[in-house]
């Protein structure tokens, strides 16, 4: 069973009025009054579509890429609810992160829905109904973020934004057979978002493909002095996988999967494919991290929850849904002592964890232990909840990165998803090897480029997320990998460019350093006219690259460099931008 879903690279084949218009008749087609709980009038955003045609897509990434936003985030004119009719209230101001990329040039077709207050990983805890999955209607669409993950895999957004304090990101994901990215909290602002548990949410990106989520992410990043949960991070984006990492994965003993079969055969399977990378799996013992996973419900995070909707459950708590009142009501007998308790005894948890995850590059779990229908949910919503929280709960309260990706399949023909999980900051490198196990890469790392195109190697502002990057996808290229240079080459600042731009300049050897870069593929037509249109002092050449292989790329005239600032210590353009901004 495949999705819908469209890649970026798909996307930007139409204008922003044909996308937008696409983008309706998906939900037309889909004929789900569920999947969002309000939607923008089509005419509205066709507006905004034509003047953004009319203008041009310079200086905006994301050029008329239709998204869709949880509805716990807020997005200007538009109402908020986090899925409870009671506490919606129309907001003039889009969240931080919404409006990042709304300045990027994407154009948010709606609100989705949720388990009320983020409360859930199921996706059927909502009063506007529940969202039909895209794969099988029979199965819930997996939560809180369910609308948001649905919305993508019927072709309906680009991306859309969902939330993830203990799942919600990549359990829908992994559901619906499409990519999750759980950003490092505070990666992302949080600042315009509902709040579940205020210190360890974050904002989370649905998308078709690695890439695709990786460069939403990348744009929605930036430090926000007014999130005090906002953080200086690396950028996100897609690292070079290295050629040999170490992954922890649970004992054998340790594998949980509720009785599912099919789910414990597709993990072993995937597991053999993330190997067959050149990945060394490493079995560790996982009860540590699974008693941090505990704590989440039965410790006092539970509070956080009661302390967001304070108002509601203390005076009007017969508008909850009655799982959600059910869930957050159970924080009302714990004392300040108890939440002291909790927290020491999660700091010494992450001490003993800590050695653990030293020795490794990752871990890698599965999505989804379980598969369950909407029927099997119903009848016992708290139990087969808890059992999909197994492999995400300890993430965030342990400070982690993740992101989860569809590998193989299983032996009913739904999709089977790792989660890579890893230190916070490491988003980009997560990304790196969830690209390669997306792309079906072979051992090393490397990724098959299409037949007869050329592979074009670029540093500056034709990365992914970065403002000339439709140059590329508009001609139908094909993000390869993340890689950098041999340590032959000086980044340069060039004065008086807009957008901004580097100039990659090959210099004596010793003199240099490796510079990150990434590699596209193009038809050889599309080659020719995007070669046609780079302006001086740029131009191309062939670039060695750190694997001993060379491709053509970017580099610049020496002359245009004598004024220009070395920023080669940064060791990417992408960082350099991002610390000066």
């Amino acid at each position: 069973m495949r999705t819908s879903s469209r890649s970026f690279a798909q996307w930007r084949t139409l204008s922003a009025t044909d996308a937008v218009r696409q983008s309706y008749a998906a939900i037309r087609d889909a004929d789900d009054p569920a999947i969002f709980i309000s939607l923008k009038p089509e005419e509205e955003a066709l507006v905004e579509a034509e003047a953004l045609d009319a203008a041009g897509p310079e200086g905006k990434p994301l050029f008329g890429l239709p998204f869709a936003v949880k509805d716990n985030i807020d997005v200007g004119g538009m109402e908020t609810t986090a899925a409870c009719r009671e506490f919606a209230h129309k907001v003039e101001v889009s969240a931080f992160a919404v409006a990042r990329l709304e300045a990027a040039g994407a154009i948010c077709i709606g609100k989705t829905n949720l388990d009320q207050f983020a409360t859930g990983l199921v996706g059927v805890r909502s009063p506007y109904g529940v969202p039909k999955n895209a794969l099988d209607p029979a199965l819930i669409p997996g939560g809180s973020s369910s609308g948001s993950a649905v919305a993508v895999a019927i072709g309906a957004a680009a991306f859309a934004l969902g939330t993830d304090t203990a799942g919600s990101g990549r359990i829908p994901a992994g559901m619906n057979g499409i990519v999750g990215l759980k950003p490092s909290v505070g990666l992302l602002s949080a600042t315009g978002m509902v709040p579940a548990c205020r210190t360890l949410d974050t904002i989370s990106v649905f998308a078709a493909t690695v890439a695709d989520a990786a460069e939403a992410t990348a744009v929605a990043q930036a430090y926000d002095a007014a999130d005090f949960m906002s953080r200086d991070l690396p950028p996100a984006g897609v690292a070079p996988m290295p050629p040999h990492i170490t992954v922890g994965v649970p004992l054998p003993g340790q594998r949980q999967f509720f009785g599912d079969a099919m789910a414990q055969a597709a993990y072993e399977a995937d597991l053999d494919s993330l190997a067959a990378l050149g990945a060394t799996i490493r079995e560790i013992d996982f009860e540590p991290l699974h008693a941090v996973a505990r704590l989440l419900y039965e410790g006092p995070w539970v509070a956080e929850r009661y302390h967001a909707i304070r108002e509601i459950i203390e005076t009007r708590p017969k508008v909850l849904h009655p799982i959600t009142r059910k869930i957050i009501g159970g924080a009302e007998g714990i004392t300040a002592v108890d939440t002291f308790d909790a927290m020491y005894k999660l700091q010494t948890m992450r001490r003993q964890v800590a050695p653990v995850l030293a020795g490794l590059d990752c871990l890698a779990v599965p999505t989804v232990p379980a598969v369950y229908t909407v029927a099997q949910v119903e009848a016992d919503p708290v139990t087969l909840n808890s059992n999909l929280g197994t492999y995400t709960n300890f993430v965030n309260l342990l400070d982690l990165a993740a992101i989860s990706v569809p590998v193989g399949a299983r032996d009913d023909g739904l999709p089977s998803s790792l989660t890579l999980i890893g230190k916070a900051g490491s988003d980009a490198r997560l990304a790196g090897t969830a690209a390669a196990l997306e792309a079906g890469a072979r051992p090393g790392g490397e990724i098959t480029p299409p037949e007869g195109s050329i592979t074009l190697a670029v540093v500056g502002a034709h990365l992914s997320g970065m403002p000339l990057n439709h140059e590329l996808t508009s001609r139908d290229a094909v993000f390869l990998r993340a890689t950098a240079t041999t340590p032959d080459y000086r980044l340069f600042a060039l004065d008086g460019t807009a957008p901004p731009k580097p100039g990659l300049l090959r210099v004596e050897e010793g003199r240099g350093a490796g510079i990150a870069v990434e590699l596209w593929a193009l038809s050889p037509e599309a080659f020719g006219t995007f070669v046609a249109a780079i302006p001086a002092p740029l131009g191309i050449g062939t670039l060695d690259l750190e694997d001993g292989t060379s491709a053509k790329g970017f580099l610049v005239e020496a002359e245009a460099v004598k004024t220009a600032r070395d920023i080669s210590d940064y060791g990417s353009w992408r960082r350099f931008m991002a610390e000066a901004s």
